[in-house]
């Protein structure tokens, strides 16, 4: 991108300072391309953009040459990535740090096709544009293609679910220290959004096992009841909300689909004991069973604090 600013006249490599206000205005314009679209990019690189309310943004001025340049960075995607280097290294051609920037690319595409990803997995898209204040070397979106029905029947598509990319500049922002880096988010819950919806993960999941609380002042305790589960490879974790009133507390644990809840009060605490709850069995208790063999079968047993793990694992069939 740095080569394609220089071709188009708005990057001085001997003076970084020059040109930075108009360099600043068009990178900030490529950033809205996928919300404007060609013409509006093109229009706020060259005299301005006047939106639909009639109010109008000064443009960086770019000449219809230099714009055609930008604009052909943005356009450069072709039938298939070798294609697409091919355009961009035409384009920077009288670029040294851009034809540097598309050898960077095609050593990509090669890993990639080494490693049998095709270009209906992987896609050079010269338009793809995240954080250009802090990105310093490729970046990269993940999107998801297939299609679902939405609740009124209308085809839908989930789109990106991860991006990230190369930063090496941002560490050093906060520690003075130059560390090369690079990194990707996941947009998790749109990714369990679409995998229930393609059947591969089941919508009912049990959530995790929570700890309740009650009292504050213990709550040292309860994370280490929530640690000594996930060491043990079970979800858990410890409410966080206000714990006064603890048919509150149930209630989020129903709320999460959690098979389990831990209770240990002051009086538990005294006697090196802890309540487990089978909040699945309670609730199927209470739907089905009689008086009788609710006392005969009851949700809720009782169980010395270091046998915790051991009384868990057996309401969650683990053990």
């Amino acid at each position: 991108l740095n080569g394609v600013m220089e071709v188009a006249g708005v990057l001085a490599p001997a003076d970084p300072e020059k040109f930075a206000h108009e360099r600043g205005i068009v990178l900030r314009a490529i950033d809205k391309f996928d919300k404007f679209g060609d013409a509006g990019v093109r229009a706020l690189i060259g005299a301005g953009r006047m939106d639909e309310s009639g109010d109008f943004t000064k443009g960086a001025g770019l000449s219809d040459e230099q714009a055609d340049t930008v604009m052909g960075f943005m356009n450069a995607r072709a039938a298939n990535n070798e294609g697409t280097i091919l355009k961009l290294m035409t384009l920077v051609s009288g670029s040294a740090v851009g034809q540097e920037g598309v050898h960077e690319l095609q050593s990509i595409a090669d890993l990639l096709a080494a490693q049998g990803y095709g270009p209906d997995r992987i896609v050079i898209d010269p338009s793809v544009v995240r954080g250009l204040g802090y990105y310093t070397g490729p970046v990269y979106e993940a999107e998801l293609t297939f299609e679902i029905l939405d609740e009124k029947g209308r085809k839908r598509q989930f789109g990106s679910v991860a991006g990230g990319g190369r930063y090496d500049d941002l560490v050093k922002r906060f520690t003075g220290q130059s560390v090369p880096a690079t990194g990707v988010s996941i947009g998790v819950d749109r990714l369990l959004a679409a995998l229930r919806a393609k059947g591969r993960i089941a919508a009912d999941t049990r959530g995790p096992v929570v700890v309740t609380v009650m009292d504050r002042d213990r709550m040292a305790d309860y994370q280490a009841m929530a640690t000594e589960l996930r060491r043990a490879g079970i979800r858990a974790e410890v409410y966080l909300g206000n714990p006064k009133n603890f048919g509150n507390q149930l209630k989020y644990a129903d709320k999460r689909n959690s098979p389990v809840a831990i209770i240990q009060g002051g009086d538990e605490a005294a006697r090196g004991v802890v309540q487990v709850k089978d909040l699945f069995l309670g609730a199927r208790i209470a739907a089905e069973a009689s008086h009788e063999e609710w006392k005969a079968q009851p949700a809720q047993t009782e169980v010395a604090r270091d046998a915790l793990v051991t009384e868990v694992r057996r309401i969650l069939g683990q053990g």
